[in-house]
């Protein structure tokens, strides 16, 4: 279910459209990352193309973050035994 979320982007206080899955995954990244959520926040906000949307910039990030997850271990050579 989609839900309004309250960020600070840039300075400003706004409202973002995500579901809870992203919301939470995004912090994770954030955390994962080292930076603040809002610093992860405006970098995704500063490197959307310009008609695209803030909400499916944040899922489409969460998405090739995790698609980059999923491809390292996949490349990554199993342990031998």
């Amino acid at each position: 279910m989609i839900r309004k979320h309250s960020a600070t982007l840039h300075g400003h206080r706004t409202s973002i459209s995500l579901e809870d899955e992203f919301w939470r995954e995004l912090q994770d990244i954030a955390h994962h990352r080292n930076i603040s959520f809002a610093a992860l926040l405006a970098e995704i906000d500063d490197h959307r193309a310009p008609e695209s949307n803030l909400s499916s910039s944040l899922r489409v990030y969460v998405l090739e973050w995790i698609k980059t997850l999923v491809n390292r271990d996949r490349s990554t050579p199993p342990l031998s035994q």
